[in-house]
């Protein structure tokens, strides 16, 4: 029951946020940009372990991995506006953002972080 929980609650949150971003990009953007999941992450981890330890880790590691991931909106933004198709922009701006994904990993690895 509690893995259902888990997804439905993830699912309900996608499902929200495309819904309101059909009617305004800005508010959408704005529930989108709110870290609900890995907010929820941390309550079913802590409720799960009770581990405090487990939770600041993965804060940290969230925090850290948030700056490749802006990789994937910025080129998706400037490939649409090139005018390439939504699902090649897609694609090409995910496969970026796994390669800046793995230079922060290679980069925490590094410095210790």
């Amino acid at each position: 029951m509690y893995t259902l929980i888990k997804i439905a609650s993830s699912a309900f949150l996608i499902f929200f946020i495309s819904e309101i971003a059909k009617r305004s990009s800005f508010w959408g953007a704005i529930l989108a940009s709110l870290p609900f999941i890995s907010i929820i992450a941390f309550i079913f981890l802590y409720e799960e372990t009770k581990d405090l330890d487990k939770v600041r880790d993965l804060s940290l590691d969230i925090f850290w991995l948030v700056i490749p991931s802006l990789g994937l909106f910025l080129t998706l933004a400037w490939m649409i506006k090139k005018g390439y198709g939504f699902y090649i922009s897609l694609i090409v701006s995910a496969v970026i953002t796994v390669v800046l994904y793995f230079g922060m990993t290679w980069i925490m690895k590094k410095f210790n972080l």
